[in-house]
């Protein structure tokens, strides 16, 4: 799953249409921040909030005199407050993060149908990156999954030159699918200096996947069969990789 407090960051406060109530002011003023009312079961009011890296519901009595801060339970046992903190704020922020990676400049590895999309950062010395381009393989090549890989340079002095190799090649993603394929021994092209173009698709890459909550690669995205957006960060366990792989 993705960092809250990454997801939080990204909601605009909504304004308020009606007066607060005064036992909800009161737990606003311990740093709580009002987003949105709602029914809640029961009779009673609701409304959803945030805390530091946390969604919270808050509910109040049926006689406006109190205000309870924490989860509600149906008598199935589910946990009501967290589906709807799930559908209100976490999916919809995912949703943004995810249409930022489709805008950023992405390499394409595998069918540009393929019905399963995996966004990866990777670092052109990242070991793990290389054992996850194999790991990836058979999917890729039976037109299953494509990868979108976002190239960043943050392991070692001299990655933000080899990346930029491989960006300005006439064939960006044909020359990383090969550097990956040789385990990184295919014999590159190093620039005395990062042309700017190339520089500024780094820093938007690596910009997005701090935003997303990752410090190293390879960070993994996908959206999962609710269309929530998904984190694997480092080389994924076998569970990891079944889950990313059947997402679709």
């Amino acid at each position: 799953m993705l960092k809250r407090t990454l997801l939080l960051t990204l909601l605009p406060l909504i304004a308020q249409a009606e007066e607060l109530p005064a036992p909800v002011k009161a737990i606003e003023k311990q740093g709580i921040t009002i987003l949105k009312s709602f029914d809640a079961p029961g009779g009673m009011k609701g409304y959803l909030g945030k805390y530091q890296d946390m969604g919270v519901t808050i509910y109040l009595t049926p006689d406006g005199k109190q205000a309870i801060s924490g989860y509600m339970y149906n008598e199935k046992g589910e946990n009501l407050s967290n589906a709807l903190i799930e559908k209100e704020i976490y999916a919809p922020a995912g949703r943004e993060l995810w249409q930022r990676m489709e805008k950023s400049s992405w390499l394409l590895d595998g069918k540009k149908d393929a019905p399963v999309v995996l966004y990866v950062f990777a670092d052109p010395f990242c070991p793990y990156c290389k054992q996850f381009w194999q790991q990836a393989r058979p999917w890729v090549e039976s037109g299953k999954v494509q990868l979108r890989t976002l190239l960043v340079g943050v392991i070692k002095p001299e990655s933000p030159a080899t990346a930029a190799a491989i960006l300005t090649t006439k064939d960006p993603a044909k020359t990383w699918h090969d550097y990956e394929a040789s385990n990184g021994k295919l014999k590159l092209e190093i620039p005395t200096s990062v042309p700017p173009e190339a520089m500024r698709i780094l820093n938007v890459n690596q910009k997005i996947m701090e935003d997303l909550g990752a410090n190293v690669t390879p960070a993994i995205y996908y959206l999962n069969k609710e269309n929530t957006l998904q984190q694997v960060v480092g080389l994924p366990e076998k569970a990891q990789l079944d889950a990313m792989m059947n997402s679709r």
